[in-house]
């Protein structure tokens, strides 16, 4: 951001320059300037912590670029775009139809099972596919994002939403099964394409101070779509034996959910831009004028793991989310266990998993924003997980179903709000490497452990009951919440902050004699980068 000095007055009628970002480097780049903390897929802006160079060594040694025609038309003008929470909340709403697709065969796994005539382990593949699909298409996708774009990726993530949608409405007989399995895997491969983009899109069109609040709101879309995949698939098709009418029923929803995509993929089309006018944060526009497209992926991957913490951090989180997928898949299985015939409170126990966590997730970005304790509110946050956990555990078989919802709504609270505090902390200990990279290797554990847990489970289920499969989680979740107890709060980037305050930004839109006024050389001091 901008350092506003009201003795600071414009010359010739132009606003000041930046000297951090002219041409020649006049100034040297501290390491003060902060990277967005939360997820996204963006591993190409990276430099080494030891690097002490001067930007314009740094340019001929490490392949620096200067700002291209790509970017903002003025890099010293630091302001936000109005439009930029029409583009946060339209990305929240194609990735709440794609979250949706994910879950709704898991949220009625037995129709689907009858439907069919598959077994309950071809049914949670419908939904492990994404887990599958994400591991090795994520540096694919990662360097697509950074060759062609923000608007590109989302316009593929959109359309091949949109096209699984449809290809799944060729699936509407019982012999048709690999239709629909294709159509998943259609739309498992668009989650790539939508799982990282939260944080980029928050750093590229938000300020400093908005950063969070937007990631917020992009993983919002996610969380929601997987309570309305516990909710509405439920409700649309009911538990019939008639084959012809159960077609009709599951027809009603793949129609619904392909107009749904089809009308985001065109807002996306028409709506969606590749970055504002100008740069919303001094962060922002320092990355612009030191992107580098020769950034090495693997020299980046290699530094990561060198860090202790952050590998302690990619297992804790693994655990943690994998745990969640695996609930989130067998859930409709363990209700169905010990609760014959309520599908749809099965669907509504998810439902109150998944909200509660939207609220424990938007609380605990909110603290994090006033108190920086990492460290204390992750190892808090996942304790209580741990005791949620058990909890539901010993409650799920009493045979009152208002317990349960209570039981899970807690977990969930917990469970589900721990996941944008990895991404957080991940990226305070890995400062000022790409947040993309840490935030994807720490999807790329979620899915591992998610694969694994989800079998796992499920056949301990199937042979022992849900007890025994629960204790098991809670036995991962347990060994994840000691394991975060090891990690050091070395908060890199909040030292960085601390050195170089930034101060709130002005909208497009205001007074540009106002804007000019207040806007002065920020001078970013000799440090290591």
């Amino acid at each position: 951001m901008v350092n506003e000095d009201p003795n600071q007055q414009e010359q010739n009628g132009t606003p000041a320059q930046d000297p951090a970002l002219r041409v020649d480097h006049s100034a040297s780049v501290h390491r003060s300037v902060s990277a967005h903390p939360s997820v996204s897929i963006h591993p190409a802006v990276s430099a080494r912590p030891s690097s002490s160079a001067h930007p314009s060594m740094l340019a001929q040694s490490g392949g620096l670029a200067h700002p291209s025609s790509s970017c903002p038309e003025d890099l010293s003008v630091i302001k936000v775009s109005k439009r930029r929470w029409v583009v946060v909340l339209l990305f929240s709403c194609y990735s709440m139809c794609n979250a949706f697709q994910w879950i709704q065969y898991g949220s009625i796994n037995n129709i689907f099972m009858h439907f069919y005539g598959v077994s309950a382990f071809a049914i949670d593949w419908l939904s492990m596919c994404y887990m599958l699909t994400y591991i090795p298409l994520l540096l694919p996708v990662a360097w697509l994002l950074e060759k062609f774009g923000l608007r590109t990726i989302a316009l593929t993530g959109s359309a091949l939403n949109c096209l699984g949608a449809w290809v799944k409405l060729g699936s509407l007989k019982p012999h048709l099964f690999p239709v629909t399995v294709l159509g998943q895997i259609i739309c498992s491969v668009a989650q790539v394409f939508i799982l990282g983009m939260p944080s980029r899109i928050a750093s590229v069109w938000f300020g400093a101070n908005e950063v969070s609040t937007a990631c917020s709101i992009a993983v919002f879309g996610n969380q929601l779509g997987i309570a309305i995949g516990f909710l509405v698939p439920p409700v649309l098709v009911p538990n019939i034996e008639d084959q012809d009418k159960l077609a009709y029923h599951i027809s009603i929803m793949f129609y619904i959910i392909g107009g749904v995509a089809t009308l985001l993929f065109i807002l996306v089309i028409i709506v969606f831009k590749e970055k504002p006018k100008h740069p919303p944060s001094r962060a922002q526009s320092l990355s612009y004028a030191l992107a580098s497209p020769d950034a090495s992926y693997l020299s980046s991957i290699v530094r990561l793991f060198r860090n202790l913490n952050f590998v302690l951090l990619v297992i804790t989180y693994g655990l943690n989310a994998g745990a969640f997928y695996a609930l989130s898949t067998l859930l409709n299985r363990m209700v169905i266990l010990h609760y014959p015939g309520e599908e749809v409170n099965a669907g509504r126990i998810g439902l109150t998993i998944v909200i509660a966590g939207m609220l424990g997730a938007v609380i605990s970005g909110i603290w994090l924003d006033r108190s920086k304790t990492y460290k204390e509110t992750t190892l808090v946050v996942y304790i209580m997980t741990v005791v949620g956990m058990v909890v539901y555990t010993l409650t799920l078989n009493l045979g009152h179903l208002w317990v349960v919802f209570i039981t899970a709504g807690t977990m969930g609270f917990f469970m589900t709000g721990y996941l944008p505090l990895g991404f957080e902390f991940a990226v305070e200990l890995t400062y000022p490497e790409s947040e993309g990279m840490s935030s994807g290797l720490l999807n790329v554990s979620a899915q591992v452990f998610g694969i694994i847990f989800t079998i796992s489970q499920g056949q301990i289920i199937d042979n022992y009951g849900t007890m025994p499969g629960n204790i098991f989680l809670c036995v991962f979740l347990t060994l994840g919440a000691v394991l975060t107890a090891f990690i050091r709060a070395d908060l890199r980037r909040q030292k960085a902050n601390k050195e170089t305050p930034e101060n709130k930004l002005q909208e497009e839109g205001e007074e540009e004699e106002e804007s000019n006024a207040n806007k002065v050389p920020t001078i970013v001091s000799e440090e290591h980068f």
